[in-house]
């Protein structure tokens, strides 16, 4: 039975390696060190199955063995069984019964990268950077993003309890949110604010994204724009060819976006801007915070490299790493960390994030330092769990811009550039 379960689990493998691509073919070490690792691997699946005290099916024995493998790497890297790859797949149609956050995990916790705008979430007062301790009274110490992404997920209608850990409060809130419809909407704001300054408010980065955008510009230009605010707070990515085409808006063509890094030389690329329209003379701020992710970091590091826009707010959050989607034959799928973003200058930004130009607080107090609690070690935050009630408060239902400290220093920025220009215009011939 051994000599079987060894020869199965052989070919398994090697057909695992033949589906990732076999990226270091040509390094016998590594591949001397697997196949003795094999033999551990095959010995454990037969003790399991010749000694457990219930039968196993081998698909679960294998499927378990993947996802610890897979979670061993990093966090954004996993292995994905059939129903789990069909859950990431709903994610790019842009509707979904939902609570409306997206998540990794930051610090071995599953943390909220942002609350989606005008979502359940949202208006029960979930913040970027809220470490999410429990899901419906399950601890998520062990949990993976998509386990996650699958209890949040469901039935519209139904409640979902959610414990969190502030860092700018000293007690962990529980959360009573009910699931409803998530529809995701590009640009949520596209409008004049003063003094011929637009503001474009992009909340994500989808297949329509680069359509929305040039018709806001369209409409903004035919109401005599002259400076221009971009806002992506709260922006957690999404298509990465979209987020270059909005950088490539703004910068003239050929000229580098972003570029990746990974193992292989096949995981290199370069990402260049391609618009022979370019918007290359209007004078541009870039709004981003700790809730600014992945796509939103490329399009603000590359317009703060090439000096294009000012860079206002808070740093980013810092998730700049490639995940590459491998599907396996029997519909299941690795999500596959393979490289890293850079921008232009060779600055990465996973992990650091994007330095604004200019440091702007928002007015939400989470810089309360007194407050703040250790989150470095998973072991501090899950220590002690107990439940505290807490309503989150709702968001300010119109557009206030004037009481938004980030908007309005973008404001005052563009004025004092366009006073400069004005300056320089009127000076005397030499």
């Amino acid at each position: 039975m051994r000599k079987n379960i060894l020869i199965g689990l052989l070919l398994t493998l090697l057909l695992l390696v033949g589906v990732t691509g076999v990226y270091s073919a040509n390094k016998k070490k590594n591949h001397d060190d697997l196949y003795r690792q094999v033999g551990l691997f095959s010995d454990t699946m037969a003790i399991i199955n010749q000694e457990y005290v219930e039968d196993t099916k081998p698909k679960d024995l294998i499927y378990g063995a993947l996802k610890g493998m897979l979670a061993s790497l990093d966090p954004h890297s996993q292995f994905m069984d059939p129903e789990t790859y069909n859950e990431l797949k709903v994610d790019t149609q842009g509707k979904f019964g939902g609570l409306g956050i997206e998540i990794t995990i930051k610090d071995g916790v599953l943390t909220v990268i942002t609350p989606i705008e005008d979502t359940p979430a949202w208006k029960a007062g979930i913040k970027a950077n809220d470490h999410i301790v429990k899901i419906n009274d399950e601890l998520t110490r062990e949990m993976t993003l998509m386990d996650a992404v699958k209890k949040m997920r469901g039935k519209p209608g139904e409640a979902v309890n959610l414990t969190i850990l502030r860092d700018s409060e000293k007690k962990l809130l529980d959360f009573k949110i009910t699931r409803d419809i998530i529809k995701i909407k590009d640009i949520k704001q596209a409008r004049i604010l003063e003094d011929g300054i637009g503001y474009i408010r992009l909340a994500e980065f989808r297949e329509n994204t680069l359509k929305e955008l040039n018709n806001a510009l369209s409409t903004l230009s035919k109401q005599k724009l002259n400076a221009l605010i971009i806002d992506l707070r709260n922006n957690p990515g999404g298509l990465l060819d979209v987020a270059v085409k909005v950088a490539g808006r703004f910068i003239p063509p050929d000229k580098m976006i972003a570029y990746t890094k990974g193992r292989q030389r096949d995981q290199d690329f370069e990402f260049l801007s391609g618009d022979k329209n370019a918007i290359l003379d209007l004078p541009l701020v870039i709004l981003i915070n700790e809730g600014s992710a992945s796509g939103s970091e490329i399009v603000a590091g590359v317009l703060q490299d090439y000096k294009r826009a000012i860079i206002i707010g808070n740093k980013s959050f810092g998730k700049g790493s490639v995940q590459t989607v491998i599907p396996l034959g029997d519909g299941s799928a690795l999500r596959l960390t393979t490289s890293h973003y850079f921008t232009p200058s060779g600055k990465i930004i996973h992990g650091k994030g994007i330095t604004p130009d200019i440091q702007v607080d928002s007015n939400e107090g989470s810089n309360n330092k007194a407050a703040q609690v250790n989150i470095s070690k998973t072991d501090e935050i899950f220590k002690e769990v107990e439940s505290v009630e807490k309503k989150g408060k709702l968001p300010e239902g119109t557009f206030d811009y004037k009481n938004d400290p980030q908007i309005m220093r973008a404001v005052n920025t563009l004025r004092a550039i366009e006073l400069y220009k004005k300056s320089e215009e009127n000076q005397p011939p030499v």
